[in-house]
């Protein structure tokens, strides 16, 4: 390790994989450095007691091609095709998602849908000027009524912060495709392009870490490296290039030289580890960049078949968890016993809030009895459990966030060897397809290519829901 200058990745998530593979197939040196010890990050495996848990919940769909085709290639018949079913709880009802017409009118009646739709007229009708907040994006594409039914509450269970000090841009990216008029299209069978409202998605048999694993086999038969527990502690430059960078496995310094660097490491953390120091200026915009932790508790519990939902977004504010995954409908082969099923309850916290700081017992005692509030299932049934953290799940698009993002990505541009890749390199809100392709397109660039990471999902070209 370090004899030679390769190419050092700065983080083993779906960014920072894609760049070493596409650079293995190449026949190019690389060192992935990742902090954790596991690949993949939030779009990572987990396993316990041989029940599979999909930390983030990830449909496999995109509009790309060339991730497609690097999915096809790995997966093989090992990528299953999955049959969509969501629905939002809400009130003590449930509500299909994408909407069909006659569950909402049901649920809702019939003197609240037509309020909706009134809601919805007179916003359309009276459109604001600007919308800079997240709260101004949705009430004008759905009007007040549906916004407080459907997004407020789930909205800032993720965030922990009211909408209206979000960032209309984190909408911009996420639901662009969304609209009132196309969920209602969808409800009466017509097909839509939000991503949103697809009904269909591919899904690797095993998880998500099926793919980590397939890439790490390619690239480790390339001759490159992949080291876990190796957060990076600096990164030393001089005339606009970094020439090394510095971990501590087991409290021992290692420089390690290198001939470029593509980092998928926090933005800000990567500027704050820079040797010498950016200006004040610059290290207080790093500083200001903020993140949502996520903690998911997986539970096992007896009998299968308890409801038929992918996932269940939770919008009823009585209760914490902001939703639930079903494993067996993701893939019956995460679950290792046909007469048992495995959860994961999702909660949305701070790194050092009370929720993070609970014992994993308190977790687990918290996400069986909201299971049963929410009537999914009997607390008796739940066998076990397990809490999996996930710090820095989700870059925060506060008020003020994109100038201190500027600011960095100006400054790093006079780095001549420095990429920055996925979610947290560039902090912001991609979908799995969007993470991949910029690692794949950094990757490209060492090669010789002239590609702009940073105009991946900055259209309104590709959407997801309000969620992972």
């Amino acid at each position: 390790m370090g004899e030679k200058n390769g190419h050092i990745i700065i983080g083993g998530g779906p960014a920072g994989l894609t760049a070493a593979y596409e650079l293995a197939r190449h026949a190019q040196r690389t060192l992935v450095l990742e902090a954790t010890p596991h690949l993949g990050g939030l779009a990572r495996t987990e396993t316990y007691r041989g029940y599979r848990f999909d930390i983030g919940g990830h449909r496999f769909y995109t509009r790309i091609p060339e991730v497609q085709r690097l999915w096809e290639e790995l997966l093989g018949p090992d990528l299953i095709q999955v049959r969509r079913l969501s629905r939002i709880y809400y009130r003590g009802k449930f509500f299909d998602y994408p909407l069909s017409l006659g569950n909402a009118l049901a649920n809702l009646g019939l003197g609240e849908s037509l309020a909706v739709v009134s809601s919805y007229l007179k916003a359309r009708l009276s459109p604001r000027r600007r919308e800079e907040t997240l709260e101004e994006w949705l009430i004008h594409r759905f009007g007040s009524r549906l916004y407080r039914m459907f997004f407020k509450t789930y909205t800032e269970k993720v965030w922990g912060m009211p909408c209206h000090t979000i960032g209309a841009d984190w909408a911009a990216q996420r639901i662009q495709d969304l609209t009132l008029a196309s969920a209602i299209l969808s409800a009466f069978g017509t097909r839509s392009r939000a991503k949103t409202l697809i009904r269909t998605f591919q899904y690797p048999r095993l998880g998500p870490g099926m793919l980590w694993e397939r890439m790490r086999e390619a690239i480790v038969q390339n001759g490159s490296e992949i080291l876990l527990n190796a957060p990076v502690t600096s990164l030393k430059h001089e005339s606009g290039r970094v020439t090394h960078v510095e971990i501590a496995p087991q409290g021992a310094p290692c420089l390690i030289p290198c001939a470029s660097v593509l980092s998928s490491m926090p933005l800000g953390e990567l500027v704050q580890r820079l040797d010498p120091p950016p200006s004040e200026e610059i290290l207080a915009s790093a500083r200001a960049l903020r993140h949502r932790a996520f903690l998911l508790v997986g539970l096992i519990l007896e009998g299968r078949d308890l409801f038929p939902d992918n996932w269940v977004y939770v919008h009823s504010p009585e209760v914490s968890v902001g939703r639930i995954q079903n494993f067996r409908n993701w893939s019956e082969a995460l679950v290792p016993s046909a007469e048992h099923t495995s959860l994961g309850m999702e909660y949305f916290c701070d790194e050092g809030d009370a929720l993070w700081c609970q014992p994993d017992e308190a977790l687990i005692a918290l996400a069986t009895q909201e299971l049963q509030q929410l009537g999914l299932a009997d607390g008796s049934r739940v066998m076990g459990g397990v809490v999996i953290r996930q710090p820095r799940a989700y870059p925060i698009y506060h008020a003020g966030y994109r100038a201190h993002v500027d600011r960095l990505r100006d400054y790093l541009a006079g780095f001549r060897n420095v990429q920055t890749i996925g979610r947290n390199g560039m902090h912001r809100y991609n979908n799995l397809d969007h993470a991949m392709l910029t690692g794949l397109l950094a990757a490209r660039n060492v090669l010789g290519g002239q590609y702009d990471i940073w105009a991946v999902n900055a259209e309104a070209t590709y959407g997801e829901a309000p969620s992972k």
